[in-house]
């Protein structure tokens, strides 16, 4: 009997649309975080003089700081982006989808 909920639920049309809205989100999503990673490593490697830099004169703050703190932040906003997403469309399309299956 569950088996053919599931084969229902696969071969239905939202449940593909699911997935793949799903999927690509989240590598869209992977893809903005990585290059923010990816740059600030680039800075680290290409510009540690500019990373350096005190944020103000007589600072012991350096530019680094916020930059770096600007990419942990990133991580927990691009967090927030998904489960906000995941909470309304894609609960929203899961609901239907068990419903059809009924």
């Amino acid at each position: 009997m569950e088996s053919d909920a599931y084969r229902r639920i696969e071969s239905s049309p939202k449940f593909r649309e699911l997935v793949g809205a799903r999927t690509r989100f989240a590598v869209t999503l992977t893809v903005i975080m990585l290059v923010i990673y990816c740059a600030f490593i680039l800075a680290v490697a290409f510009a540690p003089g500019w990373l350096g830099k005190p944020v103000s004169e007589g600072s012991v703050v350096t530019m680094g700081i916020p930059v770096g703190i600007a990419v942990i932040v990133s991580a927990f906003v691009l967090t927030g982006i998904y489960v906000a997403r995941a909470n309304s469309r894609f609960d929203q399309l899961n609901a239907e989808i068990l419903r059809e299956a009924r």
